[in-house]
């Protein structure tokens, strides 16, 4: 099969399209023919050589895919070859088959294409995993989502509005802010002119949702609400910062820091039938839908990455695969 390989580290042209052997699937694991994978930020650490894969997992990059099941491994009962699915991954979507464990694996959902579908597994499974399983959002809170332009940001938006919060967005430019109020977001916030705890108002975020870390953790304690909960999933703005614990205890307040890619596999798994449950459902109703800026082919992912690091894009980047 081919693959997208990465010799060595580097820039957008680093990764390779080559012949690499096909993976099998082992116990508890289906294959998967890839129709296709989305790009995400841990793609381009990987690619810097910042990021390696967890133990045990494909080297080729690629957090989720959609596509055709193949084959069944030992032990496989619920799947039938030829089912149309999408899958959460530790890596190998950016590749023409990859081996899944099974319970990672959700059904193409009703009324996306297959394609499309590629957009959904990594993004649903970080919003609900923390914005309601950790965070635990409720209805009539405030969600705070940076980025909200971002695959991440929107469907965290969409999910946030779902259940009936009020959703506020910190976003680079009009145009962003504007995608992000066509989903639902009532707060929009251009960070680079507009202070966001200002702007939060006297109460605050109930939840946050941040991906840049260190840069912003002063300011998302002070726009934290009492009883409020920062969730931090990225560092792109820093890995250290100063932590005032005095105005963290007098908000009452919560800081968590979580990644997705290496939890172990029970975790995941149920994660993923939590997204099942609760989230299928709106994908379904078209209350919920993936956002993608633009479909690349695989053979073309240096401007799929390029892409990725202008930060110009809104929702997800889609590498079509089949």
């Amino acid at each position: 099969m081919r693959a997208i390989t990465i010799p060595e580290p580097g820039g957008p042209e680093a990764p390779v399209l080559a012949e690499v052997a096909d993976p099998v699937a082992g116990p508890g694991e289906v294959l998967v023919e890839v129709a296709a994978t989305a790009v995400n930020r841990a793609d381009v650490m990987q690619r810097q050589g910042r990021y390696e894969p967890p133990a045990g997992a494909s080297p080729y990059p690629g957090l989720e895919c959609s596509g055709r099941i193949t084959a069944l491994g030992p032990g496989v009962a619920g799947w039938s070859v030829g089912d149309e699915v999408c899958a959460l991954l530790a890596g190998g979507g950016y590749a023409e088959k990859v081996a899944v464990p099974v319970g990672q694996l959700l059904p193409r959902p009703e009324g996306v294409d297959l394609v499309t579908a590629a957009a959904l597994p990594e993004v649903t499974s970080t919003v609900w995993s923390n914005v309601f399983q950790i965070a635990h959002l409720r209805a009539g809170e405030t969600l705070l989502v940076h980025g909200g332009s971002s695959g991440i940001g929107t469907m965290a938006i969409q999910l946030g509005r779902a259940i009936g919060a009020k959703v506020a967005v910190t976003a680079g430019n009009a145009r962003k802010l504007s995608s992000c109020a066509e989903l639902g977001a009532e707060v929009l916030i251009d960070y680079h002119g507009q202070d966001f705890v200002a702007e939060l108002g006297s109460h605050g975020a109930d939840v946050i949702l941040d991906v840049i870390g260190a840069e912003y953790l002063a300011r998302n304690v002070e726009a934290l609400a009492v009883n409020g909960r920062l969730v931090v999933i990225g560092m792109m703005g820093g890995a250290k910062a100063e932590l005032n614990l005095s105005r963290l205890m007098s908000k009452r307040g919560a800081v968590i820091a979580t990644t997705l890619r290496a939890r172990p596999l029970n975790e995941k798994a149920a994660i993923v039938a939590a997204v099942r449950e609760h989230v299928w459902p709106l994908v379904a109703a078209r209350a919920v839908r993936p956002v993608v800026d633009s479909v690349v082919p695989l053979g073309e992912v240096a401007e799929a990455h390029r892409l990725m690091e202008s930060s110009e894009h809104i929702g997800k980047i889609v590498l079509e695969v089949g």
